[in-house]
């Protein structure tokens, strides 16, 4: 089992004591950076024409803003942009989209990408421990997630604290289920998810300060900051600072994470937008858990663990750093027609030291457990490079749009290990194990593994608007794939290359009234693979197609959206052994093309306010999930989801309180794996149900108290890894109080 860590070096050791003050003096300092600018470079940036600077408002460009979700109170939003190139409303996309708003993440206090999708509507989360876990959406894997439209690809095995990606620099994030190959390129047919960053839109002195504290000694601080660097309001900035510390219902287990995001926007002219900027984000993971708690005995009855219990040690750590650097320019021509240039560059570095315990402890210290420490230092650098150009064209005498664009991304993987030279004695008596392991002496870091991948992906569509109630929508993506990596069990180097893989992309969209929609779309993605035929030709890609229908409507002048869909996704061209090996080989077996698994189901959702003050987020999915002989496949994901929250501000003299609650259920999961007499025995979490409440007060205009209560019945629940028939628990009930003052 491969793992791996975060880079210690880039963490620079600091008293935890000084953490909110290193986040405060980098604010300041970049704050002061901004400010320095000299006056005529603030000038340089607005327009020549002295009218510029006389205008009453100056408009900023680019979808981004006009799609924004702080500041509205809302569930939902006008455009979403993660399914196309085009800027098209829920209503109007032919495909299942959620988005989880800025108020959304404020009201049920999502701080990470984990807690986000535990919450969100068609996805869901198989943790194989306390720092790696596995999204999912109908019955495939999302190893995926997008930021302003850029994939970032992640592999868990090499776990870099995605999971844990800090939410406190996005606007919102859109959730595109089924294949969504014309935007993310190669990938699985499940979900894209779309972070959205937050932009520098004001040109007023505006923000806010945020502390919280909640159980297992959690605390945390956040400041956003927006503010316009000249007269004008033509340069504006944006700064964001968070700390979050605290420990765990583990023993031993404890976290610390720091953000830091700062953009800059700025209006060349009226019409042609420059924004950039940088962030980074350190994750400190102390005594984390490798490989999850034993299932069996060693003399086969199931183990009942305490929720607290931990396989890890006092010296262990899974440490990551997350930086990205980022530059856009966005011109608005005088025909409506829009141009984004976008330079993304993201460096992801872990370091970790881990305890990995195996086998089954006898009761009471009868019988042993074996220990395998492992340490692992990664390094992973994507640079990304895209275009788009898109606007409104006539035809037949009625207007259309089209869009084209251009992706480019480069992505390098490192990966080096320290062997341990002790360690390997074991835990005599597990039961009674807390942690205290003696740290081993490491040796020197050596090669482990490497990876490049290289995408080129060019995609043209158009939406045609065949008669007022009629929106037909076209589009493909042809796509360069390669990929070099170094087998990291049998030390193979392993190639793949695929030339223009044509993906394509199709839909219709029908009104039946002014408020209510008809769709249907077939979508496609694709996914190299590196198994061999008989002829030692490499097998085409896995190609994931999704067909999708159902009904869209939007009410209240778009301030509540719902849904109703069915879906089908299938692979085609899995690889799957012969048996035979290819001549002049040493043992390679070949592969041919073959079924994969096919998913049906279907899935309701409703987003936005019902009537004033009440908000709603909810949805239910459905689905099985087979492969070609028409076995269930994928067990350990739920294949019937409930995700929904609500909140209500209260009326009349109460109106300064708003009080909200939700419910997270799931069915059954389960798997097999070999109890200690070697036989297959069945593993199953039953279904269960986590409730959340929360309240908010308005103290003063500007001051608001919130409690949030997350699975509030203190449900026992599990996920599991069943390769080594392992599990690990979920979060018990907790409690966080926070306070936000807003200027």
């Amino acid at each position: 089992m491969s793992l791996t860590p975060r880079q210690a070096d880039t963490l620079a050791v600091r008293p935890t004591a000084l953490r909110p003050l290193s986040v405060a003096i980098r604010l300041l300092s970049i704050g002061a950076l901004f400010a320095g600018l000299p006056a005529n470079a603030q000038d340089a940036v607005t327009t020549a024409d002295e009218q510029a600077a006389t205008l009453e408002a100056v408009t900023v460009t680019g979808e981004a803003v006009t799609d924004v979700t702080e500041g509205t109170g809302s569930y939902t939003t006008g455009a979403a942009r993660t399914a196309t190139p085009l800027s098209m409303s829920l209503r109007e996309t032919p495909q299942s989209v959620s988005v989880i708003t800025q108020q959304r993440m404020e009201d049920q206090d999502l701080q990470t990408i984990l807690d986000l999708v535990n919450n969100t509507v068609g996805v869901s989360v198989n943790r194989y421990e306390t720092d790696r876990a596995q999204f999912n959406a109908r019955g495939f894997d999302i190893n995926s997630l997008m930021i302003d439209g850029v994939p970032t690809i992640w592999e868990q095995p090499w776990s870099s604290g995605e999971i844990f990606s800090s939410l406190a620099m996005y606007d919102r994030v859109e959730v595109v289920r089924g294949a969504n190959g014309l935007m993310a390129g190669a990938g699985e047919p499940s979900a894209s998810l779309n972070l959205v960053r937050k932009r520098a839109n004001s040109r007023e002195l505006t923000g806010s300060v945020e502390v919280s504290g909640g159980s297992w000694d959690t605390y945390g601080t956040l400041g956003d900051l927006s503010f316009a660097l000249n007269e004008a309001g033509t340069v504006r900035a944006r700064l964001v600072g968070e700390f979050n510390e605290g420990d765990s219902w583990i023993d031993s287990k404890a976290k610390q994470r720091e953000t830091f995001y700062g953009t800059l926007d700025v209006d060349l002219t009226p019409d042609t937008t420059l924004w950039f900027g940088l962030s980074r984000q350190d994750n400190e993971s102390d005594s984390p858990i490798w490989g999850g708690l034993p299932i069996w005995y060693a003399d086969g009855s199931r183990t009942n663990w305490s929720r607290s219990k931990t396989t890890s040690a006092d010296w262990s750590k899974w440490d990551s750093t997350y930086e990205t650097y980022f530059v856009n320019l966005d011109h608005r021509f005088a025909n409506a027609w829009e141009l984004s240039l976008s330079y993304n560059r993201g460096e992801r570095n872990s370091d970790s030291y881990l305890l990995y315990l195996s086998g089954n402890p006898g009761r009471d210290g009868s019988s042993a457990m074996s220990s395998f420490p492992g340490s692992y230092k990664t390094r992973t650098v994507q640079d990304d490079y895209s275009v788009r150009l898109g606007g409104p064209v006539m035809l037949f005498e009625r207007e259309h749009e089209v869009a084209f664009g251009y992706v480019h991304s480069q992505q390098d993987f490192d990966a080096d290990t320290r062997l341990a030279q002790t360690g390997f004695g074991g835990v005599a008596n597990f039961d009674a194990y807390n942690g205290d392991f003696p740290a081993p002496v490491w040796g020197a870091l050596t090669e482990y593994g490497y990876g490049e991948v290289t995408q080129k992906g060019l995609y043209g569509m158009t939406r045609l608007n065949v008669t007022d109630a009629l929106k037909v929508i076209i589009g493909a993506r042809d796509s360069n794939y390669e990929k070099t990596s170094d087998d990291i069990y049998s030390r193979t180097p392993s190639y793949i290359d695929v030339k223009h893989e044509l993906t394509p992309y199709g839909g219709i969209v029908y009104d039946l009234t002014d408020k209510l929609s008809a769709y249907a779309s077939y979508t496609e993605i694709f996914l190299p693979q590196s198994e061999r035929d008989i002829n030692g030709q490499q097998l085409d890609p896995i190609v994931g197609e999704s067909y999708e229908t159902g009904l869209k409507a939007e009410f209240f002048e778009g301030r509540l959206n719902a849904s109703a869909a069915i879906f089908k996704i299938k692979q085609d061209g899995l690889g799957q052994s012969t048996g035979v090996v290819i001549p002049g080989t040493l043992g390679e077996f070949a592969y041919e093309a073959s079924e994969g698994a096919t998913s049906k189901g279907f899935e309701l959702e409703v987003s936005g306010e019902v009537t004033e003050g009440w908000s709603v987020a909810a949805g239910y999915t459905q689905f099985k999930v087979r492969d070609a002989e028409g076995d269930d496949v994928n067990t350990r994901y739920p294949t019937k989801l409930l995700r929904a929250f609500t909140t209500y501000r209260l009326p009349g003299a109460f109106n300064k309180l708003t009080i909200g609650g939700g419910v997270n259920w799931q069915d059954s999961i389960y798997t097999y794996a070999s109890n200690p007499a070697g036989n297959l025995e069945k593993i199953e979490q039953e279904a269960y149900a986590l409730v959340n409440l929360m309240a908010r007060y308005e103290v003063t205009e500007n001051l608001t108290a919130q409690l949030n209560v997350d699975n509030l019945t203190d449900k026992e629940y599990f996920d599991m890894f069943e390769a080594y028939g392992a599990l690990t628990y979920g979060a018990p009930r907790s409690v966080t109080a926070s306070a936000k003052y807003r200027f």
